[in-house]
C-alpha cells in the first residue's frame, strides 16, 4: 500500500500538507482558499473531495485560511487542540475532534502524535505519523528545538521541517522591530542554524526524503539554506527544498 507526502506550498502566504495512505488522505493545515487548493490538489491527482481527515497545527492564517471552509463544504473532519479550536478563527466546524498533545490517536490505520511545540499560538502542535513501521515527521511553526520536540522527531524515514530565516537577513530585512523580534525569539521560527543543529541532533539511519520548508521569501535566501542543511543529511535521503507557490510532488516512504 502507498504511504506518500507531498507539500502543496510553504511559506508565510499559505501552508498545506497531504499525507496518503491508500485510499486515505489527511491534509496537514490549510491556509489557502478552497479555489487555490483544488489548484493545487490536482497537481497530485486529488480534490478536496478525497480528503478523509483535517489536521490542524495552530490558528495563524497562513495554516488554517482554508480549514473551516473546507470542512463545511465537504463535511470532513477536523483535528485540532481545543486551545486552536476556541480561537474561533475556523468558523463553525460540523466535525470537530479534540486533540491533546502528545496523546496518539488513530485515523482509520494511520497512527497520528500531536507533539506540542513552542508557537506564539493558543495551543499549537506539530504532527507525527506512523504506518507499519514508517515514520513521517512535520515539524514547522516553531521558534526552538525543546528536548521533548527532540526525542518525538527521532527515526523518522520522512521529514518536513522549516528553515525560516537568516539571522543576518532577518536583523536587516523589511520587518518591523516588532515582527524581527517575534519571528527570532523562542516562539516564533526556526533560523537556518537552528535547523541544521537539529539534524545533526537526530537519528537519520532510516531518513529517506527531507522536505525543508516555511523559507522566508524575504529574510532568507536558497543558497544559504543549502549551506548549512546539505552537508547534515544522510547521503541516502531525497532532499527537497518546498516552495510557497508549487507541490512538491509525492514523496514515497512505501
Amino acid at each position: 500500500m502507498q504511504y506518500q507526502f507531498a507539500t502543496l506550498g510553504s511559506g508565510s502566504r499559505g501552508n498545506a500538507t497531504v499525507v496518503r495512505v491508500g485510499d486515505q488522505c489527511l491534509l496537514v493545515d490549510c491556509g489557502f482558499t478552497l479555489r487555490e487548493l483544488e489548484k493545487r490538489l490536482a497537481l497530485l491527482e486529488l480534490s478536496a473531495a478525497d480528503i478523509t481527515a483535517v489536521l490542524v497545527t495552530h490558528e495563524h492564517a497562513d495554516h488554517i485560511k482554508g480549514v473551516g471552509p473546507l470542512a463545511r463544504r465537504h463535511t470532513i473532519p477536523v483535528y485540532m487542540t481545543s486551545g486552536s479550536f476556541i480561537s474561533g478563527k475556523c468558523g463553525e466546524i460540523p466535525h470537530f475532534r479534540a486533540v491533546l498533545p502528545d496523546q496518539p490517536f488513530q485515523i482509520h490505520d494511520i497512527t497520528v502524535t500531536p507533539v506540542a511545540v513552542p508557537h506564539d499560538a493558543r495551543e499549537p502542535c506539530q504532527f507525527v505519523f506512523s504506518y507499519q513501521g514508517m515514520k513521517l515527521g512535520i515539524l514547522t511553526d516553531l521558534g526552538t528545538i525543546t528536548p521533548h520536540v527532540l526525542s518525538q522527531y527521532q527515526g523518522c524515514h520522512g521529514l518536513l521541517v522549516e528553515a525560516n530565516h537568516d539571522l543576518t537577513m532577518l536583523a536587516n530585512g523589511p520587518y518591523p522591530p516588532s515582527l524581527r523580534a517575534r519571528v527570532g525569539s523562542n516562539w516564533g521560527h526556526l533560523n537556518n542554524q537552528q535547523t541544521s543543529a537539529f539534524l545533526q541532533q537526530i537519528d537519520q539511519s532510516a531518513l529517506r526524503c527531507l522536505v525543508v520548508g516555511h523559507i522566508s521569501e524575504k529574510n532568507n535566501a536558497l543558497a544559504k539554506v543549502r549551506e548549512l542543511i546539505d552537508p547534515h543529511v544522510i547521503a541516502n535521503a531525497e532532499v527537497v527544498y518546498a516552495e510557497q507557490d508549487s507541490a512538491t510532488g509525492w514523496l514515497s516512504l512505501l
